[in-house]
């Protein structure tokens, strides 16, 4: 037999919750000019932790110059871009820099490895730059070698290395500091359809794992397809990003 009366057990509201962090990005207003050509304009857009965005377009319509402004390579004419809540605009170069090794990373088109150092060396040189002990180094590196399926290349040197695995390389250099976000540029524009089949599938597995944000410039939609969201950027305007939230 039941009991005749039921109760309904409510919870108990957190007293001391987490504060919500900040968007990756927020952007309002975005503009930029070289000489008499507007090459962006009015663009604004939140980047929420973990989102994925392809922004694809035309050449010449502005996509490199955004990716370029939100990793504090290029400075915007107009308008505002906050990185985790710090204005990206008011930082003097050297804090930018700090941002760019420990936060902002970015994956190219060409992989800029650096062509007297090894593999393992190449993926280790971003933790030289932040003074991470010796052990903690190694670690991480074993582990993101045998993340991208490189560890039997370690001690070679990007030239003797095939397109497809520079790129795997370059990406794990590009993960090896545990960013926010990735700006990602044409990443595999400078490959075959199968390794760059082989590059999107580890890219979206480990941007997945990381819970990084990415924001990916292509003209590839088999590229955009690894997003949760597809821009369109022509004329310098943005489109697509109609609700101004990705990632919610």
């Amino acid at each position: 037999m039941g009991l005749g009366h039921s109760r309904k057990i409510m919870s108990r509201p957190d007293p001391n919750p987490s504060p919500k962090p900040p968007p990756v990005y927020q952007v309002r207003d975005l503009g930029k000019r070289y000489g008499a050509v507007r090459v962006m304009q009015a663009i604004s857009f939140d980047l929420a932790a973990g989102a994925t965005v392809a922004i694809t377009g035309p050449s010449g319509s502005g996509k490199s110059t955004l990716l370029h402004c939100l990793g504090g390579v290029d400075r915007p004419d107009e308008g505002m871009v906050a990185f985790e809540g710090q204005d990206l605009l008011s930082m003097q170069n050297e804090s930018i820099a700090a941002l760019r090794r420990k936060k902002i990373a970015s994956i190219f088109q060409f992989f800029y490895l650096l062509p007297t150092l090894t593999v393992e060396e190449n993926i280790q040189f971003p933790l030289l730059l932040k003074e991470d002990p010796p052990t903690e180094r190694r670690r991480r590196v074993k582990e993101m070698m045998a993340a991208v399926g490189i560890e039997h290349r370690a001690h070679a040197y990007p030239s003797e290395l095939s397109g497809g695995e520079q790129q795997r390389v370059a990406i794990a250099r590009a993960l090896i500091v545990s960013p926010s976000v990735v700006l990602a540029d044409e990443p595999t524009g400078n490959l075959d359809r199968r390794n760059g089949e082989i590059v999107l599938e580890l890219m979206q597995r480990l941007i997945h794992q990381h819970a990084t944000a990415l924001i990916l410039v292509t003209h590839s939609q088999e590229a955009a397809s690894i997003c949760q969201q597809q821009w369109v950027m022509e004329d310098g305007r943005l489109s697509g990003n109609s609700s101004s939230r990705a990632g919610r």
